[in-house]
């Protein structure tokens, strides 16, 4: 495993200046979001040369860009909405495959209209779960023409909202173009933490096979979101799981302000290491 970031954490939006920073802080990776570059994170147009700049910039530092953001509300109950999103999501598949990122990153969605991350009673719905079945397969033939994986998380909040509904979808959508996203804080609520090893080992044997981006994001005893390791997440043992399971690919830190990144590198280069 690399310790990496989301791009996002940085406030800057040239390519060159957020590569650089990603480097001086000592990350190996980053997950890219069009904001960095100056662009809306799903952009109505793509100017030509801004994805392939940011891919220079990225061999020239030697960061990987492990996966880039397409994240909108796949669920959400307005299929005009869905339909709107979609030329938009379509441009972050085509910056990702000029960027040479392998992966696009995807929000379930939420029948919540305000705010895809948070949860709604309709979430558990048939009609919740049909509507994200529906733009996933649009999505995924989508990313089929790009040559592109594409990723989902399972969140508390979204339709998608822990391992064993995301087992089922993988099980029935049966594409090898789907994909796992693991972060062990969104496993978890403040009152599992008497439970977070077993909760940990269970995703990871459920879907560690299927796993291509990891996210290391930490809380602390009240739910408010801090650096790597310095909360109550057991980050140690969500990398132990990783590991055993096979996994070897980037550690993504997210959620801590810009002055912590230099400090959450080192912790999660450590956490790579198994110390």
């Amino acid at each position: 495993m690399y310790p990496a970031i989301f791009s996002r954490t940085y406030p800057v939006k040239s390519a060159a200046e957020v590569f650089h920073a990603i480097k001086r802080d000592g990350y190996g990776g980053v997950q890219m979001n069009l904001s960095s570059l100056g662009l809306e994170s799903l952009p109505t147009n793509l100017p030509g040369g801004v994805a392939e700049q940011a891919g220079v910039y990225a061999r020239a530092s030697g960061v990987k860009i492990a996966a880039l953001s397409g994240t909108y509300n796949m669920a959400h109950p307005d299929p005009a909405y869905r339909l709107e999103m979609r030329p938009r999501f379509s441009n972050v598949l085509l910056a990702a495959e000029r960027m040479e990122a392998p992966v696009v990153s995807l929000c379930t969605g939420s029948r919540n209209v305000h705010n895809m991350w948070e949860a709604h009673p309709d979430n558990a719905t048939t009609a919740a779960y049909s509507d994200l079945r529906r733009e996933l397969d649009w999505a995924l033939a989508a990313a089929e023409k790009h040559g592109l994986a594409l990723a989902i998380e399972p969140e508390p909040g979204n339709v998608i909202r822990d391992a064993q509904v995301a087992r089922r979808l993988l099980d029935e959508v049966r594409s090898p173009r789907l994909k796992i996203i693991l972060d062990a804080a969104n496993l978890l609520s403040p009152s599992q933490l008497a439970q977070q090893k077993e909760i940990m080992a269970e995703a990871t044997d459920l879907l560690g096979a299927d796993t291509v981006l990891a996210h290391a994001k930490d809380f602390d005893a009240g739910g408010k979101v801090v650096s790597p390791t310095t909360g109550v997440v057991d980050l140690q043992w969500f990398v132990k799981m990783l590991s055993r399971v096979g996994y070897d690919g980037a550690l993504i830190g997210h959620g801590f302000e810009e002055a912590a990144t230099a400090s959450s590198a080192a912790a999660l280069a450590r956490l790579c290491q198994g110390e």
